[in-house]
């Protein structure tokens, strides 16, 4: 076991390295932008990617928890912050995207998407959804906020239903990968509410 000075210096080192890897597509995506390599148009492929990316990680922070009941081990809830502000910095990739290089900040053309598209709506209801939460996400706010932080992050679920079905009716049925996710959101709700009823 990794120690410095009868310290176990390993748990520190893990985080590290799941930071970095975690870290490590946003690297991909800007490297890819800066050698042209995203095709004519490449805010299409940075919106996509930016988010199935946040869509991932909010899978991975939920379902941490069922790992540390199925494993028996509480090194995964290690985790489970890191991955929910990694979702977010996707996410907010994903809509700064969308409203700066794609909308050009015109709010009209912003608000009749919201109107017209609904996938649009389901995808700015996961965001602000996650805006509260990572807000809240630092030890100080969880100590303020006690039991009240509980029950808002509990909002993780609505939002991470409705990051999915932004995908879902985006993609219209043509691709498997959104009902993939959309099935692994199932499974993780389904953990979730049996445990709930236990």
């Amino acid at each position: 076991m990794l120690s410095v000075e009868g310290h176990n210096v390993w748990p520190k080192f893990l985080k590290v390295l799941v930071f970095l890897a975690a870290l490590t597509p946003f690297v991909s995506l800007v490297q890819s932008l800066l050698m042209g390599q995203l095709g004519p148009n490449p805010i299409d492929p940075l919106t996509d990617h930016t988010g199935t990316l946040a869509i991932r990680f909010l899978l991975i922070s939920l379902a941490l928890t069922p790992l540390r009941f199925l494993l028996k081990k509480t090194w995964p809830l290690r985790f489970r912050r890191m991955m929910g502000l990694f979702a977010f910095f996707y996410a907010f990739l994903h809509v700064t995207v969308y409203t700066v290089l794609d909308q050009q900040l015109n709010l009209t053309d912003i608000w009749n998407d919201l109107a017209e598209r609904p996938y649009i709506l389901a995808g700015t209801t996961a965001f602000l959804l996650l805006l509260p939460l990572a807000i809240t996400s630092t030890k100080k706010m969880v100590r303020r906020l006690g039991q009240r932080w509980l029950v808002l992050h509990r909002a993780v679920y609505i939002a991470s239903l409705a990051a999915v079905v932004h995908y879902v009716w985006l993609a219209k049925g043509d691709i498997l990968e959104p009902f993939v996710y959309l099935a692994v959101l199932m499974i993780l709700l389904s953990f979730r509410l049996v445990r709930l009823i236990r």
